[in-house]
């Protein structure tokens, strides 16, 4: 069809759908109602799928047409390796389907425009995306497969779902096996009509490495994740002009603590110290001091330092290595509450009576000097075990770590009579040698010092939460929302499968339920299970500008005020903190905080998770590459996921495998969804949710993270590690 008569026709059906009196119609009711011959019905089609492509008007699932207000939404796509995906779609309490089919060329994390069908049966609604507009995805880093004329990349982020195709000289020389990064030049083509949509093309922009060099795969997770590496030089030229020292004058106006005796207890590994604590007792009261460094105070609003930590928004924990928010100048030096030192701090001073009950506190700006730096290691040897060496080697601190195991119980205590809930599921330790190959794999228990340590930081997050709450000023919260009603709902019928109750009231659930719950099934063979299916019902915790409570702490008031040098939030509720101290907040400056703490919360809240996604990515590469050294070995582990397509199960060091359903080759099973089991159909045998198991590993896959388990007794290795 020619250009103009092109635009013409669009200008009138635009004209026409968007008239206040039309209602949506089939391309056919538009024909007979414009007199349309039927030979010409065709171009009709082809401008009504030109005016979709554009977003000028929309179609419904049952293929009529409207004005896309009225028959699209608008939400964030997510992938998953099969080609399928969810919509999370604004105004929509559920999430919404997409069949590979209609996912158009969509990515994961692209934002799209959908028209989406009826709800039915119960089931999720099921959606079909018409336009993405706007692309997550720009570049994507994966392995390099080399054919004869071109290649293809191979994302290692699997929701992308679908290869990049490298035409004939893009590859900058690439060979099978090189990590790559790829920048997309087409998004490949929109698969309508029932027809999975085509590939995208792009062109290889660097080579990491090859697969097999040390430090490529965790570097590749680092790039595709889009986790930030080296600071910028406007960045790196702020830090280098803070002192590596505290200045006297600096003290003016400050609570001088100096003279109380000090200490930050940490892991063995840490070097940014943003946390100390000071304790006393006098007439039954406990003085409990925690002094988080003032960071605030070398990093100003809106200074590249500041800009670049938001960009941040926290510093990430990989296997190998920390991604700081902050530059080591700052985070390792001035900004460290490093033993024998001056440092400027933000104390939160609290009295605490023998029930644990806060009755006073002060929010201060001090200097403070700490005495010795303890580690969690130590410090769990003199409240735990009494060791003789360690108790004589800080002989003159022990009372005071006494005193801390005394006062962090009271806390506790405390804090679990109002129902807070404690999942305590074991994190990993993965040790790596030189090469970065890992070499053990260990649960990371906490201990009595840990438990302290988080013990006087809750109590210091929730009062400055209150605190700040009720001077009504704008402030940014860590909010926990309340589980949602149907998953509960789920979880309770569940547990009648066990002989458990969960008592909820008008359709809601009271943390202290799920705390007594947990305290019956306590040493039960159903216990972990009880617990891991507990935490899938709970939503995530965020940060919001809203104080609407912690529902696992079981605190109405809480924030995050203890960890400026690694969380974004923090350093910017010290901002508020001390201006509000210093002069109270302005009429203006209410304003400024009132407009910009929105998106920081948002912000903030999506990149915690990416930096948790990226964690939980390294662990389970390394977890893999240390399991493909016992390929045919036996080991004794626990069901901890049962699904249609097989049994999860975990080892006692933290590593989770895969029996896919079809290695379960004794008999025919069938997946019993309501009791999380499956069932052999012939035999009657069950594998069902914290059940021990013996199994063998069979086989690894590097590139896809993945482990695969057979049951010992059916062991047949299908493959070696890669």
């Amino acid at each position: 069809m020619e250009n103009k008569k092109l635009n013409e026709r669009k200008e009138m059906l635009t004209k026409l759908i968007h008239d206040p009196a039309y209602r949506p119609m089939k391309a056919k009711e538009i024909a007979i109602l414009l007199d349309i011959p039927k030979e010409q019905r065709g171009e009709l089609m082809e401008v009504l799928d030109a005016l979709v492509e554009e977003g000028k008007i929309g179609i419904s699932k049952k293929g009529k047409y409207g004005r896309p207000e009225r028959l699209t939404v608008t939400g964030i796509y997510s992938g998953h390796p099969k080609g399928f995906g969810f919509v999370t779609a604004e105004g929509m309490e559920r999430d919404i389907y997409i069949p590979a089919e209609k996912t158009g060329n969509a990515m994961h994390g692209d934002k799209v425009q959908l028209a989406v069908g009826p709800e039915s049966g119960g089931k999720r609604p099921e959606g079909m995306i018409i336009k993405v507009l706007e692309r997550a995805n720009r570049e994507i880093v994966g392995y390099y497969q080399k054919n004869k004329n071109f290649g293809f990349v191979i994302p290692d982020n699997q929701k992308i779902g679908r290869d990049i195709f490298i035409p004939s000289g893009k590859d900058m020389g690439a060979v099978t096996g090189h990590k790559v990064v790829a920048v997309i030049t087409d998004y490949g083509s929109m698969g309508r009509d029932g027809a999975l949509p085509g590939n995208p093309e792009g062109v290889i922009a660097e080579i990491i490495g090859h697969v097999n060099d040390p430090g490529t795969d965790i570097l590749s997770l680092v790039r595709a994740y889009g986790l930030p590496e080296e600071f910028p030089e406007e960045v790196m030229e702020e830090a280098r002009k803070a002192p590596d020292e505290a200045m006297p004058e600096e003290y003016q106006g400050r609570l001088d603590l100096r003279s109380l005796p000090t200490v930050t207890i940490d892991g063995e590994d840490a070097k940014d110290l943003d946390d100390a604590i000071t304790l006393s007792k006098e007439g039954g009261r406990y003085r409990l001091g925690v002094h988080i460094a003032d960071v605030t105070h070398y990093v100003k609003e809106g200074s590249a330092l500041d800009q670049e930590a938001l960009r941040r928004g926290t510093s990430v924990y990989l296997v190998d290595r920390v991604i700081p928010m902050l530059p080591h100048k700052l985070s390792n030096g001035i900004c460290s509450l490093n033993a024998g030192a001056d440092r400027l701090a933000l104390s939160c001073l609290m009295e605490i009576d023998g029930k644990g009950n806060i009755l006073g506190h002060q929010i201060a700006e001090t200097v403070i000097r700490v005495d010795r730096r303890m580690t969690y290691t130590a410090v769990n040897g003199i409240i735990t075990h009494e060791d003789p060496a360690l108790m004589e080697e800080y002989r003159e601190f022990v009372p005071m770590f006494q005193l801390m195991k005394e006062l962090s119980g009271r806390i506790r205590e405390r804090r679990y009579g109002r129902g807070a809930v404690d999942f305590d599921f074991p994190e990993s330790k993965i040790v790596l040698d030189e090469q970065g190959k890992p070499v053990e794999i260990k649960p990371y228990e906490r201990n009595a010092a840990t438990k302290l340590i988080e013990d006087f930081m809750l109590a210091a997050n929730e009062t400055v939460a209150e605190d700040f709450y009720w001077q009504q000023i704008p402030f940014l919260y860590r909010s926990h929302e309340k589980p949602d009603p149907e998953k509960i709902k789920q979880f309770t019928a569940f547990l009648h499968n066990f002989g458990y109750t969960l008592h909820v009231q008008n359709g809601e659930l009271h943390p202290k339920e799920l705390q007594k719950l947990f305290d019956q099934a306590e040493g039960s063979p159903e216990e972990v299970l009880i617990r891991q299916l507990a935490l899938r019902s709970m939503k995530q915790a965020k940060y919001t500008i809203d104080c609407s409570g912690h529902f696992g702490l079981a605190a109405s008031f809480y924030c995050h005020f203890t960890s400026p040098i690694r969380r974004y939030p923090d350093l910017q509720i010290h901002r508020i903190i001390k201006e509000q101290l210093a002069q109270g907040l302005s009429e203006g400056r209410t304003a400024h905080y009132g407009s910009i703490l929105p998106q920081i919360a948002i912000q903030t809240s999506a990149l915690e998770r990416r930096a948790e996604e990226a964690e939980r990515e390294t662990d389970k590469l390394k977890k893999c590459e240390y399991m493909s050294r016992f390929i045919g070995e036996a080991f004794e582990g626990v069901i901890s996921g049962v699904t249609n397509w097989g049994l999860y199960v975990e080892l006692p060091n933290t590593v989770e495998g895969l029996i896919r359903i079809q290695e379960l080759s004794d008999d025919y099973y069938l997946f019993d969804e309501p009791n999380y089991q499956l069932i052999g159909e012939t035999t009657g045998k069950t594998y069902k949710l914290g059940q021990k198991i013996k199994v063998a590993v069979a086989k690894t896959d590097k590139l896809l993270k993945t482990i695969d388990f057979v049951p010992e007794n059916l062991l047949k290795v299908s493959g070696e590690g890669k």
